[in-house]
């Protein structure tokens, strides 16, 4: 089974995601900050990390500059989720590491595009 951890502060942006990953076929875990999502990660390198941009305790950024530098830690399809939509702050997801972007507020239909363009969907 393909595997998706969220990584996202938002208990309701979880709860969405978590639903639509599950009807997808996805087995999921949950993280609400970039450290509790490496220490995950630590235990078992998920196949998808759909990565909020804002956190408290590490940022989105932050995660994926150090997921990207772990044994494995290059195997995952990183979709950035987050509300930044400037060029700038897109340039440097997929500089830092990210596979996608997708804007919050997303959908299933949205949300299942960007898993086909990392081949997950």
């Amino acid at each position: 089974m393909k595997t998706c951890l969220i990584v996202d502060d938002s208990r309701v942006i979880r709860k969405v995601s978590r639903h639509i990953l599950e009807t997808l076929g996805f087995a999921v875990e949950e993280a609400e900050n970039g450290k509790d999502g490496l220490e995950r990660c630590a235990e078992t390198m998920p196949d998808v990390v759909l990565l909020d941009w804002n956190m408290p305790v590490m940022s989105g950024i932050e995660f994926i500059t150090q997921l990207r530098k772990r044994d494995g830690g290059d195997k995952p399809k990183v979709v950035f989720c987050t509300t930044e939509n400037d060029v700038a702050h897109i340039r440097e997801a997929i500089s830092a590491g990210a596979d996608e972007y997708v804007m919050k507020p997303f959908d299933h239909e949205t949300l299942q595009i960007k898993l086909q363009l990392v081949g997950f969907a």
